[in-house]
């Protein structure tokens, strides 16, 4: 695969995405930099693709479906914990999950077997607002 130019406005979104909180949707990446750039949604989009592409920015699905994006803070493999409510991600390591995803791939006759596991909850603060209201 030909490696991907590194455009202003590829830049333009690498740059929002370091300073946003946690995973944004393309939309809402969008909207916060389209006034000052012009850039378009699907030029968005594409930037975003290409930055999950090489490592750059973590990319998960929602509940809801939707995908979502962040500057990724860490290299290699890694796991997510996000709070429903605010965001808030904490990425960890998961050796069991690991052990788990490799074990079943070689039961079935798998090899080379790739996993995805985002844990969706509500973060300590947020158990005690809701909680509390």
């Amino acid at each position: 695969m030909a490696a991907q130019r590194n455009t202003w406005q590829k830049e333009a979104v690498r740059e929002a995405l370091g300073h946003a909180d946690g995973f944004v949707s393309a939309q809402t990446l969008h909207a916060g930099i389209r006034d000052d750039t012009g850039i378009g949604l699907a030029t968005v989009y594409r930037a975003l693709a290409g930055l999950a592409q090489s490592g750059e920015a973590d990319s998960l699905q929602s509940p809801e479906g939707e995908a979502l994006y962040r500057a990724c803070k860490t290299s290699g493999h890694h796991h997510h914990l996000i709070c429903r409510r605010c965001g808030r991600t904490v990425e960890i390591e998961a050796t069991a999950v690991e052990q788990w995803a490799h074990d079943v791939a070689a039961q079935n006759g798998f090899t080379g077997a790739e996993h995805v596991v985002d844990i969706f909850g509500l973060c300590a603060q947020c158990t005690a607002e809701v909680d509390a209201a």
